[in-house]
């Protein structure tokens, strides 16, 4: 898909990561961290700041990530406080809002964003800070759509927050939660916060789901990933994943215990249609996003199938 463009490395770069970096964050209790990956060359970088899922880490979803990285993108991976890594305790009186410091994690990155490049010297010359995407994976797609518009209901107040952050133009949300009214009771319990608002989420989005993730978090199967598509307005897009599980084919990583329906082959498409479109939606690249609708709408490959609305 990739081949002889202007705005991606045409053939796969050799990549730099730096971590961890640490983020100032006094009032967080432990310190924030982060990797950054991008292409040895390459100028007018776009940004995309990718959330991983509940427990991950900025270790994880390499198949995603260094692709990213490698074809011309510039990839921030925080570390949230729900990370195993971290080891916070089921008594710590942070769990409770971790969905509200995941966002604000989010946004101290971006505050910080030109420090963080100079960890890798001559990266902030190479980048355009102007042009940021976000990206996340499961309860990292809530912590996305917070950034582009969506709101949560606060299980403590019973008010909508909303927290977006204009800095973020465009976002993909993969394999995450839908309407908070059709939690199972386990996640109801446990899992308050997710319970997401959309009818505010206007920023371009591409939302992905697996036709076979039956989360155990809600009672209406796998559609219920939808609903960041059907709940919001203005450009939104879903590309469905037939087979794909929780793990979408394997992007926390091919050998680690998440991953249940290994497919490489549905990674390459998760990743090339996720980086056309936001090349689209960045307004630095149509040709690789015309394709991929063309090809995808409809009935779609044997892979997949993609529609949208305005």
């Amino acid at each position: 898909m990739f081949e002889n463009t202007t705005h991606l490395i045409a053939a796969q770069e050799p990549i730099v990561s730096v971590k961890p970096i640490a983020v100032p964050s006094n009032a967080r209790g432990t310190a924030l961290q982060l990797r950054i990956s991008a292409p040895t060359s390459g100028t007018d970088l776009p940004v995309i700041l990718f959330s991983h899922g509940f427990g991950e880490s900025m270790d994880g979803y390499g198949p995603l990530t260094d692709w990213w990285a490698s074809h011309g993108f510039v990839v921030l991976q925080p570390t949230y406080l729900d990370s195993r890594s971290v080891g916070l305790t089921d008594e710590d009186p942070r769990r409770a809002g971790i969905w509200r410091q995941r966002a604000n994690d989010a946004i101290r990155i971006l505050d910080h964003l030109g420090e963080i490049l100079d960890t890798v010297p001559g990266l902030r010359e190479r980048t355009d800070t102007t042009r940021i995407a976000a990206a996340g994976h499961s309860f990292g797609g809530q912590t996305t759509g917070i950034l582009l518009g969506l709101g949560v209901v606060d299980p403590d107040t019973g008010d909508i927050v909303y927290s977006p952050d204009e800095r973020v133009r465009a976002g993909v949300l993969m394999a995450t939660a839908g309407r908070g009214s059709d939690l199972s009771p386990f996640a109801a319990e446990h899992f308050p916060f997710m319970n997401p608002v959309f009818d505010r989420m206007t920023a371009p989005a591409l939302v992905v789901l697996g036709d076979k993730d039956d989360s155990p978090l809600s009672t209406r199967g796998p559609d219920w990933s939808a609903d960041p598509y059907t709940d919001s307005p203005g450009e939104k897009h879903l590309l469905t994943l037939h087979g794909g599980e929780h793990s979408l084919g394997g992007i926390p990583g091919y050998d680690v215990r998440e991953t249940t329906d290994e497919n490489p082959a549905m990674v390459r498409q998760l990743r090339e249609t996720a980086a056309a479109f936001l090349l689209h939606a960045l307004h630095l690249d149509d040709t690789h996003w015309e394709s991929a609708q063309r090809s995808l709408s409809g009935n779609g490959t044997d892979l997949a199938r993609m529609e949208s609305k305005q």
